[in-house]
């Protein structure tokens, strides 16, 4: 989005009082358990801290905003703490969450959301109109497939404003843009290379945050001689952020053509569950960071479900860099250094990173069902010929 300034002017008003309309709910919420009493409603918020508060002379300014903007603020601090208590009962996957806290006029990031209830729209010359802000000037990125729902209008660290739309879309049409194919394929996810197929396809690790780190480094160190609280202490903290942005930009451009290029070639796709965080820990961390490997997987994991692929996380603890791809005979640990290996048993030279692609697809057709669902089936011995699997099951072939 291109606002001019007057528009500009309009979204900051509008984010600033979403975020005070958040502070006050929270701060109410934290007053009544901090006496004992139980929570306010949301209807109970939403009356006290928008309407009443318009007619206050020290919160009159909120009647400068669409009201659906903070009607969804106090949705937002809503489900923070419905999450919050989700994570405290252990009802809610993933890490911890801590309590909602205050936002800041200074956080990187800020946001309003418009409802179909605003009576926003998009006008005959694809300008995006929304109320007491305006028409606003929008470069597309494509054609929007349905109507939207909702338009959430986000402005990033380095002052860049976008629009994200809610839309519901038909199933069966996404799954039939992609068209049929029997391929499966193993990912060995790297960092000498990003990735290497099964197939013996080798995907060059770009280094996005490696190339920019001179240009960062001088960005920074214009930012450090500059006095703070100055307006050129302002400018050079957008220098760096701008900077910053082109790096992620780049290196989600990346994974959204690798991983729409792997879903379309292939019906299934097995891939290790890596544990970044641990590995964010260690001597490597930047360069984990750089690779952005945890995007890349939820991409590939979403973009499957919408059109009807199979993706596969094998166990992280899989022996795939130990184990000869052809006999199957584990050759112990090895150190990274070490990128091609003879199997002892057989006298098979591997590509490190090609064996471990190899084993990562064998290993996701002994792990998963025809149905999908995790198995462990017994260890059956095999013969010679027939050790390992053959790719994904099929049919009824489970186990």
């Amino acid at each position: 989005m291109y606002p001019d300034a007057a528009q500009q002017a309009g979204l900051a008003r509008a984010f600033g009082c979403a975020r005070v309309v958040f502070n006050d709910a929270v701060r109410a919420r934290e007053d009544a358990r901090a006496e004992g009493k139980p929570f306010p409603k949301a209807a109970e918020l939403s009356k006290q801290l928008i309407t009443q508060a318009k007619q206050t002379k020290a919160r009159s300014w909120l009647g400068e905003v669409s009201a659906v903007v903070l009607q969804q603020s106090l949705r937002d601090a809503e489900a923070a703490y419905r999450n919050f208590f989700a994570s405290l009962k252990g009802e809610r996957k993933g890490p911890k969450l801590g309590a909602p806290r205050f936002k800041s006029r200074k956080d990187n990031l800020q946001s309003v959301r418009f409802t179909a209830n605003a009576r926003w729209n998009i006008t005959g010359s694809g300008r995006l109109n929304l109320p007491k802000i305006g028409a606003v000037k929008v470069k597309w990125s494509r054609t929007l497939p349905a109507t939207p729902s909702s338009v959430t209008v986000v402005k990033d660290a380095a002052g860049r404003y976008f629009a994200s739309f809610v839309l519901d879309t038909d199933p069966a049409a996404d799954a039939a843009r992609m068209a049929a194919t029997d391929r499966t394929i193993g990912i060995d996810l790297g960092l000498t290379h990003f990735a290497v197929l099964s197939d013996g396809t080798k995907i060059d690790s770009p280094r996005f945050l490696r190339r920019a780190e001179k240009k960062l480094k001088k960005a920074h160190k214009e930012l450090s001689r500059k006095q703070k609280g100055s307006k050129n202490r302002v400018k050079a903290r957008l220098r760096v952020a701008r900077a910053h942005a082109r790096v992620a930009d780049a290196r989600r451009e990346f994974h959204h053509q690798l991983s729409t290029k792997l879903i379309s070639e292939n019906q299934g796709i097995a891939v290790e569950d890596l544990s970044v965080k641990a590995l964010a820990r260690t001597r490597l961390a930047k360069s984990v960071h750089d690779a952005g490997w945890a995007s890349f997987l939820n991409m590939l994991q979403y973009k499957a479900e919408r059109y009807g692929r199979t993706l596969v996380r094998i166990d992280r603890f899989e022996p795939t860099s130990q184990t000869c791809s052809t006999c199957g005979a584990v050759d112990g640990p090895k150190p990274l250094n070490v990128r091609e290996w003879t199997c002892s048993a057989c006298g098979t030279v591997h590509d490190r990173d090609h064996n471990a692609a190899i084993n990562v697809k064998q290993a996701a057709g002994l792990a998963v069902s025809a149905c999908g669902a995790p198995v462990r089936p017994e260890a059956i011995p095999a013969q010679r010929e027939e050790t390992g699997s053959h790719g994904f099951p099929t049919g009824n072939r489970a186990a």
